[in-house]
């Protein structure tokens, strides 16, 4: 008797990338494929190949992603093409015509660029509340001791 590995695994890992890639999870593809949590999970120790496509199709999208917020955290511009449907009088058939390209600027998006650095840099920016309230007691201690020698 075969293994659900063979009979509803193996022959679909492309799949399984394409689903990884589409943002499903490994519960959702494990329900796609009709095998268990549990026994997909067992499949992805002992079946290096499923493990890779998941990791694969993953990575496609994460470089797609992170490609796009770092175009939109920097800004960028781009050529919009107005374009008309056109009769060619001499055939008679239709197509699109371009009739007007504008260069546009999509300016630099501060969340981004926010959400890049905290993530990046996170050691100096990200906002840390219980860091700040440190911070400001340090700050209070030191200027209590200036006033002291001060005054």
């Amino acid at each position: 008797m075969k293994s659900k590995w063979d009979t509803n695994v193996k022959d679909k890992l492309i799949l399984v990338e394409g689903w990884a890639r589409n943002g499903l999870s490994e519960e959702q593809i494990a329900k796609n494929l009709g095998v268990a949590y549990s026994t997909f999970r067992d499949y992805k120790r002992k079946h290096p190949a499923l493990s890779a496509v998941l990791e694969k199709g993953r990575e496609v999208v994460d470089f797609e992603v992170e490609g796009a917020l770092i175009k939109r955290a920097l800004g960028f511009t781009y050529e919009e093409v107005t374009e008309e449907l056109v009769k060619d009088p001499e055939t008679g058939t239709a197509g699109l015509v371009p009739v007007k390209r504008v260069i546009k600027t999509v300016p630099p998006d501060v969340s981004a660029a926010k959400f890049w650095l905290n993530n990046r840099k996170p050691d100096e920016w990200k906002y840390d509340s219980n860091k700040n309230e440190i911070d400001r007691e340090i700050l209070k201690m030191r200027q209590k001791e200036l006033e002291a020698k001060l005054f």
